[in-house]
């Protein structure tokens, strides 16, 4: 019987409801729990929801009460978008003038394609003037006659003037219609984008209320107090509340559970999260311990959502094998899942008595270059788990773990056929389905500018054996499974923190401005119950764009790990030295804060100038900040001010693309405040003072500067 408070997470997929438990002091896993999905009972996935919490706290010996933290992550918008299961909507429209001829045309987002040959079911109605409660009535009325369930209110520079919105938001809310306004969604400027994806979230803006109704009653009925947070896109969580405002965020929220579970229990820094399932991997990017974020596409259109930047490949653990006249010719799309047959490694030697490779088409209309094994047991599919079992690749205990010799048994009807042995066979398959892999992976590490030396790959879900330690040998990277891999994605939802993106369009933003948007991100992590004094904010001002962007993340409780396990000196120095590429007596500490230590060694150059690569690396051993090239500074928070404005002064370049401030971060109790994407020297001397505010004189203080070119 456990007696500490856990943190709970809930993955909800298309056949499975996953459940985690873990220790809220120390993040162990303490237990697991899978049931089928229940779409089809009248309380629908919330019945699934409660059903795998009941059974996991009598799996660890909780009572609801010991719950400090609930989050779930949900499959259910991205579906409603997938299946056209949407909400009609009631797009109106508000201006006079000239303004009127932009609004009108956006009834065409009529057009917009949920599946082939079905559109989105959208009535438009206009208002000249959102101040005449009559004529915004009777626009409300005529959407709703027309067969509206939801509806959408936007005007030209709603953003800034958002009374407008405001008041057709509300005559509809007063009918008995759920409504989203457009600057709700997003302070972003571009009508058609912004009223775009205010339409889509106002889609399924119905569905999701309903749902979220029904799971939070069942969680209350269930006993547990803890708040219940939901799993976003961009791999944060949010309140409730703020799910039923914003259901959106929700879409392509599947992958970004994995990567969360990957970025706090694996505490990458500098990497690659590849996702395996049995059909397909999930890609994405880790760079200087954040995920990365792009503004996503649905319906085939560009939209305003921040979403996790994932790539997918049909190459997943299941993937069959194709052969052709040359040998190997690839692996997938199909999986031994869709083709309904089993993979051969996870039969018995007897079953592959007289086994003989054949090639067939899976489906319907599918090459016939699949191979499958027709034995005394029946047909089997040769797939990436077989070939990975049969190199030794599949650790112990690991999810796709089978027998080697029945794995190799599985593959020697193959290699004879290609003319090679075993482990040819074996790795010919492997090379073939990681092929497609290694070129979204080459092509991720360049757009992001990853480290190259930095970069390690982490790979989870059921199917990560059998891509990424292939992988891995073939870029010559540093490879590893996530802890847990085939549960990363609840592990995710449970680990992952309150996450809030604020967005402004600025010319010229002024100092007070840009801290504006830092305190107004701040305070809605807050407002959903992340711990102020845990909170942390980024700010990014994009001088092209005039955009400022803050993205806050806090915890909902401060957490205090079990300081047992912490690294010493030895293995601290040993994880820099080794992430640096430097022999250990080459590597010295150049600063430290109680949380973190500062390493660093020199690179010498032929005719260039010596670079000063620098680790920051916690108290767990693990590196948390890669500089290629950086200056480092220590002093307390009474002395900062007058160090970090030398240190900015010093380091600013001046070229044709303007004054350009060095990329700034500074090491503070715990945290790393990376304020890394503010270019003008001023607002960032101003945000630094920001962080320093509430913090004691006597408290120490690292800089880390990097000099942009």
């Amino acid at each position: 019987m456990t007696t500490h408070r856990i943190r709970v997470g809930i993955d909800v997929g298309g056949t499975f409801t996953d459940a985690v438990a873990v220790d809220a002091t120390d993040l162990r896993l303490l237990g697991q729990i899978k049931v089928p999905t229940s779409h089809r009972h009248q309380d629908g996935v919330a019945h699934g929801i409660v059903e795998a919490l009941d059974r996991l706290l009598e799996q660890v010996g909780c009572a609801p009460s010991d719950v400090a933290f609930l989050a779930h992550g949900t499959t259910q918008a991205t579906n409603a978008l997938l299946e056209g299961d949407v909400a009609p909507v009631g797009l109106i429209g508000i201006g006079a003038g000239p303004g009127a001829v932009l609004t009108r045309r956006l009834a065409s987002l009529a057009k917009l394609e949920l599946a082939p040959g079905r559109r989105l079911p959208l009535y438009y109605a206009h208002v000249s003037d959102p101040q005449d409660p009559a004529s915004v009535r009777a626009a409300v009325q005529h959407v709703r006659d027309a067969g509206a369930q939801v509806v959408v209110a936007s005007e030209p520079f709603g953003v800034d003037e958002p009374s407008g919105e405001q008041a057709v938001s509300d005559a509809a809310r007063a009918s008995g219609l759920p409504t989203t306004a457009a600057h709700e969604i997003t302070s972003l400027y571009g009508l058609h984008k912004r009223t775009r994806t205010a339409v889509v979230n106002a889609a399924i803006l119905p569905r999701m209320l309903a749902t979220a109704d029904l799971v939070d009653a069942s969680i209350t009925k269930a006993g547990v107090t803890a708040p219940l947070m939901v799993m976003r896109c961009d791999g944060g969580v949010m309140s409730l509340d703020e799910m039923r405002r914003r259901p959106l965020l929700t879409v392509l929220s599947g992958p970004a559970a994995g990567v969360a579970g990957a970025l706090m229990q694996e505490r990458i820094s500098e990497g690659v999260f590849l996702e395996t399932g049995g059909t397909s991997t999930d890609i994405s990017v880790v760079r200087r311990g954040k995920v990365a974020v792009r503004h996503a596409t649905l319906l085939g259109r560009g939209t305003y959502l921040s979403a996790l930047d994932v790539r997918t490949v049909g190459v997943g653990g299941g993937s069959m094998v194709r052969i052709g006249p040359g040998g190997v010719s690839g692996a997938g799309p199909r999986s031994a899942h869709i083709a309904g047959l089993p993979y051969a490694c996870f039969a018995t030697l007897e079953d592959l008595q007289g086994a003989t490779v054949e090639t067939v088409s899976p489906m319907d209309g599918d090459p016939r270059d699949y191979a499958v094994i027709d034995a005394a047991g029946g047909r089997f599919a040769i797939t990436m788990t077989c070939a990975a079992n049969a190199l030794g690749r599949v650790p112990e205990g690991d999810f796709a773990r089978c027998d080697q010799d029945v794995a190799r048994a599985a593959l020697a009807p193959l290699a004879a056929r290609l003319g090679t042995d075993i482990a040819g066979a074996a790795t010919a398959v492997l090379d073939a389905g990681v092929a497609h892999v290694r070129a979204v992976v080459d092509t991720m590490i360049r757009e992001y500018k990853l480290d190259a030396d930095s970069v390690v790959l982490v790979g989870g879900g059921g199917g990560a054996s059998s891509v990424t330690p292939h992988l891995a040998l073939t870029m010559d990277r540093e490879s590893r499974i996530a802890r847990h891999s085939e549960v990363i994605s609840p592990i995710g939802v449970a680990l992952a923190l309150v996450r809030e993106q604020i967005e402004r369009i600025i010319p010229g933003a002024t100092q007070e401005q840009i801290l504006g948007v830092r305190a107004e991100a701040e305070q809605a992590v807050i407002a959903q119950g992340a711990a102020a004094d845990g909170v942390e904010v980024e700010i990014t001002v994009d001088p092209q764009s005039q955009t400022v962007t803050a993205v806050a993340t806090g915890a909902t409780e401060l957490r205090t790990q079990d300081r047992a396990h912490r690294a010493d000196d030895d293995e601290r120095l040993r994880a820099a030295a080794s992430s640096l590429k430097a022999a250990v007596g080459d590597v010295h500490v150049l600063a430290s804060t109680p949380a973190h230590t500062v390493y660093g060694t020199e690179v010498r150059r032929r005719l260039r100038p010596t670079l000063h690569p620098v680790r920051v690396v916690d108290a767990d051993g693990v590196v948390r900040l890669h500089a290629s090239d950086a200056r480092v500074a220590a002093t307390t928070v009474a002395g900062a001010p007058d160090m970090l404005a030398e240190l900015v002064r010093d380091a600013t370049s001046y070229g044709d693309g303007g004054v350009r401030a060095p990329a700034l971060r500074l090491l503070l109790g715990s945290r790393i405040a990376d304020l890394s994407g503010v270019l003008d020297p001023g607002s960032l001397l101003a945000l630094a003072r920001s962080e320093l505010r509430s913090r004691g004189a006597d408290e120490p203080v690292v800089g880390v500067v990097e000099t942009r070119s």
